[in-house]
C-alpha cells in the first residue's frame, strides 16, 4: 500500500514538473525583432521577457535598410518587428510590407512628441512608432584635422588619403555628395547623379575603408582622420575619445527619423505591439537613448536625461530652426537608379 501511494506522489511531482516545463518555455510565443545594429540597449529586452513570461524575443540585427528590406521582403522570415528609417518605411507602405499599427494598444505613444509625428513618410502615423531621429555630419579627429570643418568637401581632400572612412551604405554616401555638390539629396536629374557618382569615383583612391559598425571603434582608436557619420554615433564616439567632434557641413545633410513597425509577414501583431508600447515606456526610452547615444523621439524620456544631454544642441536641436536638411524620400525609380549607380561605383578602378 505504501508503494502504492509513494508511486502515486511520484507520478504526481513528475506531472506537475513537466506541466511547470511547459509553462515556461514551450508554450512562449516568440517574438522575432530585426533590428540595426548595436542599436538598443540589449537590458531592455530582458526586462521586457521578465515582464512578460509568455513572450521570448529571438533578436537579430542588420546594417542597412536595404538589407533588412530584401531579408523581409523576400526571404519568407516571419519577423515581427523591424527598425526602418524614413524613406523604408515609405517603401515599405507603398510595397505592401506593413502592417497598421492599432494605437490603441500603444498607449505609451502620448510620450512621443507631436513635432515627430505626421511625417511625410507616414503622414497619418498609421504604420510606424518613431524611435530615433539625428542628423549626419562629419566625425572628425582634432589631433589630426587642423581647419575648420564646415564643407563635405574636405572629405575630397588629397592631403587626407587613406584617412578617410565613407559609409558603405547607398543612400547616405550618394546623398552626402550630392549636398556637398549644391544639389538635393533625392535628386533624380541623370546629370546631378552622373556628377555625384563621378565625385564618389574620383574620391574612392582617397578612401581607407567604406565602414560599417566598425568604423565607430576604429574613430575611437584614431585610426583614421574622419568618417562620415550619424550623429548618434559621433556623440558615442566623442564620449569615449575627447579628440573627436562632429560638424554638420554648410552645405546641408540629411535629418533622418528611424521607427518601429510591424512587417505584413508578422504572426504576432498584439504581441508586436506590446512590444513597441513597452520601448515607448519613458524608463525604457531613456535607457535605449543613454546607450545608443541618439536622440529620442520620446520627449518625457529626453526631460529624464542629464542636463547637459536634453539641452545639447547639437544632439537636440531645434527642428525649425534647422537649414539644409532634408529628409530621404522613397520612389520605385529612384531607389533602382541609387542601388545601379552604387554598383558602378563598387566596381570602379
Amino acid at each position: 500500500m505504501i508503494k502504492k501511494i509513494v508511486a502515486v506522489l511520484i507520478s504526481c511531482m513528475m506531472l506537475c514538473a513537466l506541466l511547470a516545463g511547459c509553462g515556461e518555455g514551450g508554450d512562449k510565443v516568440v517574438l522575432n525583432v530585426y533590428n540595426v545594429g548595436d542599436y538598443i540597449d540589449e537590458q531592455v529586452l530582458d526586462m521586457f521577457e521578465e515582464e512578460n513570461p509568455g513572450i521570448k524575443i529571438n533578436y537579430e540585427t542588420y546594417y542597412t535598410n536595404e538589407e533588412m528590406y530584401v531579408k523581409v521582403a523576400n526571404s519568407g522570415s516571419s519577423y515581427d518587428v523591424v527598425f526602418p528609417s524614413d524613406y523604408m518605411v515609405q517603401k515599405m507602405i507603398a510595397t505592401g510590407q506593413l502592417n497598421k499599427i492599432n494605437t490603441a494598444n500603444i498607449p505609451n505613444l502620448s510620450n512621443i512628441g507631436a513635432q515627430y509625428l505626421g511625417k511625410d513618410y507616414d503622414p497619418a502615423d498609421e504604420y510606424s512608432v518613431p524611435y530615433m531621429w539625428g542628423t549626419m555630419g562629419i566625425l572628425y579627429n582634432k589631433t589630426m584635422v587642423e581647419e575648420p570643418v564646415t564643407s563635405w568637401k574636405i572629405l575630397w581632400d588629397e592631403k587626407y588619403e587613406k584617412n578617410i572612412f565613407m559609409l558603405n551604405s547607398e543612400r547616405d554616401s550618394i546623398g552626402i555628395t550630392l549636398k556637398m555638390l549644391g544639389y538635393s539629396l533625392n535628386s533624380m536629374q541623370e546629370t546631378e547623379l552622373e556628377a555625384a557618382k563621378n565625385a564618389l569615383i574620383e574620391q574612392k583612391p582617397l578612401v581607407l575603408a567604406y565602414a560599417e559598425d566598425d568604423v565607430k571603434d576604429k574613430m575611437i582608436n584614431g585610426e583614421a582622420a574622419m568618417t562620415v557619420a550619424w550623429s548618434g554615433d559621433a556623440f558615442y564616439c566623442m564620449a569615449e575619445n575627447p579628440d573627436l567632434a562632429y560638424a554638420i557641413p554648410q552645405e546641408g545633410s540629411n535629418l533622418w527619423f528611424d521607427a518601429m513597425a510591424i512587417p505584413a509577414s508578422s504572426k504576432h501583431q498584439a504581441e508586436a505591439e506590446k512590444f513597441i508600447d513597452f520601448m515607448c515606456r519613458p524608463d525604457i526610452a531613456k535607457m535605449n537613448a543613454e546607450y545608443i547615444g541618439y536622440s529620442t523621439a520620446n520627449v518625457t524620456a529626453q526631460q529624464m536625461l542629464e542636463d547637459g544631454v536634453k539641452n545639447d544642441p547639437l544632439r537636440y536641436p531645434d527642428l525649425s530652426t534647422l537649414q539644409g536638411l532634408e529628409v530621404f524620400s522613397y520612389n520605385e525609380a529612384l531607389t533602382e537608379r541609387y542601388s545601379a549607380l552604387w554598383q558602378e561605383l563598387k566596381i570602379a578602378g
